[in-house]
């Protein structure tokens, strides 16, 4: 094969601004997909992306293209990314695959946050970027501003630019036609020891475990005796080819340029380290692929299943689950009110609450999730430095010199009419404005330096409300300052119930006390006897609340008679509800775990 005429490039763009819907028209006009099964979000496979209209897996495909212009038939990897902020790590590692990416920008909403943080990633791994306004047709286009955005902001050049309205396929040729000339073939020799890549893999019920991979250098054919560099663990193909118009084809070799996949008799999937370079077992490369940095969880939670009998399916589930998202990290935890379970880390909310339903859904599994917290650091008396994901890990105060939390660098793009409300709302979240810069007369770039709790849970909803729809946030993190912590524990008749602990600012644990209690209040049903709700923090209580207990008229079979033989039934019933009180057990239903998680 001719790698001069091989292309690997990339869609990369803000959440909802037509990347998958622009991968679609790609894959009919080169023939990948028959015109009468068309269909839409192709490359989006899973049944969540389809529902919530969202890209969480980056997704790879194979095609032909002859160009008129060039007179030539030209074979396109094509890779297809998210484009929320949670699942960064995908767009970072599918570029280092590519040689260039398509930068797309919607026609009426313009740059956004993610928009920006892309096109430095490309920047980054030095790609050839190529922008492409999109949703040229919608009534709301506005193309003269938005392509002076691109000019000013990402500096382009106006004949750069390619306008596109992906739903009514225009622009599509001349996208294709700008990637075989800006985009630059892929390097590497065949004739060197072969260096291969591992980008992404995937877990099938017939295959096993499918590694993907780009040849750097040298060829992978079918009697290439494979070893890996991180766990030097070799092994003998057993199946080769390419991802091929939405579907696995064979392949006798794949060679340097060339992006495919293998299978191999892998038995475990946490045998396989994305990033991790292949290479031949008589004829191994001298060093490693640089791979990818090491991406740290911002938020941690604990996810346990309802019925304890279901640990090792869970524990199962989470092994192939860890094959398709590399940044989805879980270890085992032990838990008082729910026994044994997974301490998992996540990029962010949404990234947690997708794994939760794809674990729920794709592998039939009844679960409970925890309070999230970010990691924070205290330093002890005696000079040790203690990671703290858990409230559980939080040493007594007495033995705490300094406590400190993460910051994280806002970015924020946002209406020039909102920004009063945008930044007095981020202010109360403890944020420091540190800079500002217009980007139109109507959009402004700003950025702050606020601490992670304060953005994990509600803070892009509340964005989107305050800006009606037209803000847009990033963030990243940056270092860590000291705070003033406690933990906030819940207490039920007097138990802890470690679910409900959170860590928190000790300024803020008044007002969440008191929202706890007063929600838990409402979710916890009515007992034989009553339930005390407290909040607390060490030995102090914030807040409490009682939940009446179920009334029984223990009196009712005494039509009349004396005083004395009702106040004897009124005492038996309530020795027994004291009782009941003392050793009976709190019902509480998975609903309250879930709400308390959204307040």
């Amino acid at each position: 094969m001719d790698k001069t005429l091989i292309r690997n490039f990339s869609i990369i763009a803000h959440i909802d601004h037509g990347k998958s819907t622009l991968a679609d028209r790609i894959l009919e006009v080169t023939g990948a997909v028959d015109i009468r099964h068309k269909g839409d979000q192709l490359l989006d496979d899973m049944e969540l992306e389809k529902e919530r209209g969202i890209t969480i897996k980056a997704s790879m495909v194979r095609l032909n293209y002859f160009s008129r212009k060039f007179n030539k038939e030209y074979i396109l990897n094509l890779i297809d990314t998210p484009g929320h902020v949670d699942f960064t790590y995908e767009v970072s590692k599918s570029l280092a695959a590519c040689e260039g990416a398509v930068l797309v920008v919607d026609a009426g909403q313009g740059i956004e946050a993610q928009t920006v943080a892309n096109y430095y990633l490309a920047m980054e791994n030095n790609l050839h970027v190529i922008p492409v306004i999109n949703k040229i047709d919608l009534v709301s286009a506005d193309v003269a501003r938005v392509k002076k955005q691109v000019e000013t902001v990402l500096g382009f050049k106006e004949e750069e630019v390619i306008l596109a309205s992906a739903k009514e396929g225009k622009g599509i040729i001349e996208i294709l036609d700008k990637i075989v000339e800006i985009v630059p073939p892929p390097s590497g020799e065949i004739g060197n020891p072969l260096k291969a890549l591992i980008f992404d893999c995937r877990f099938d019920a017939f295959k096993g475990v499918v590694v993907f991979v780009k040849v750097i250098d040298g060829e992978i054919n079918l009697k290439t005796g494979l070893k890996m560099f991180h766990t030097g663990k070799i092994y003998k193909i057993e199946e080769l080819g390419v991802f091929k118009d939405l579907k696995y084809s064979n392949a006798d070799s794949l060679t340097c340029g060339e992006v495919g996949y293998f299978t191999a008799n892998m038995r475990d999937p946490r045998e396989v380290v994305i990033g991790d370079t292949m290479t031949d077992v008589k004829n191994p490369c001298a060093e490693a692929l640089p791979g990818y940095r090491k991406l740290k969880p911002l938020v941690f939670c604990g996810i346990y299943p309802v019925n304890p009998a279901d640990f090792p399916e869970l524990r199962d589930a989470m092994d192939k689950l860890k094959l398709s998202d590399a940044s989805f990290v879980f270890e085992p935890e032990n838990s008082q009110s729910f026994g044994t379970g997974f301490r998992c880390g996540f990029l962010g909310l949404l990234h947690m609450e997708i794994v939760q339903e794809r674990l729920e859904r794709e592998y039939n599994l009844n679960l409970i999730l925890t309070v999230p917290n970010v990691v924070y650091r205290v330093r002890t008396k005696d000079g040790r430095l203690i990671e703290v994901d858990t409230p559980a890990k939080l040493p007594a105060s007495q033995d705490m010199e300094e406590a400190q939390e993460p910051y994280a660098s806002l970015l924020m793009i946002v209406p020039v009419d909102s920004i009063e409300a945008v930044c007095d709302f981020t202010k109360s979240r403890r944020g420091v404005f540190v800079s500002n810069e217009y980007l139109s007369e109507d959009r402004v770039k700003l950025v702050f330096q606020i601490p992670l709790s304060e953005i994990i849970v509600d803070f892009y909803d509340r964005v989107k409300s305050l800006t009606r729809g037209y803000g847009s946030l990033d963030y990243e993190f940056k270092e860590y300052l000291p705070t003033r912590l406690v933990k906030l524990d819940i207490m039920l008749n007097g138990q802890i119930c470690d679910a409900f602990s959170s860590l928190m600012y000790k300024e803020k644990a008044m007002s969440r006390s008191h929202l706890l209690v007063g929600k838990l209040k409402e979710l916890i049903p009515r007992q034989l006897f009553e339930v005390a709700i407290q909040a607390a923090v060490g030995s102090q209580i914030l807040a409490s609340e009682k939940v009446r207990p179920v009334g029984k008229h223990a009196t009712s079979k005494c039509s009349g008679g004396d005083i004395t033989r009702k106040r004897k039934l009124w005492d038996i019933q309530k020795k027994g509800k004291k009782r009941l009180k003392q050793f009976g057990k709190v019902e509480i239903p998975q609903e309250a775990f879930l709400e308390v998680l959204k307040i």
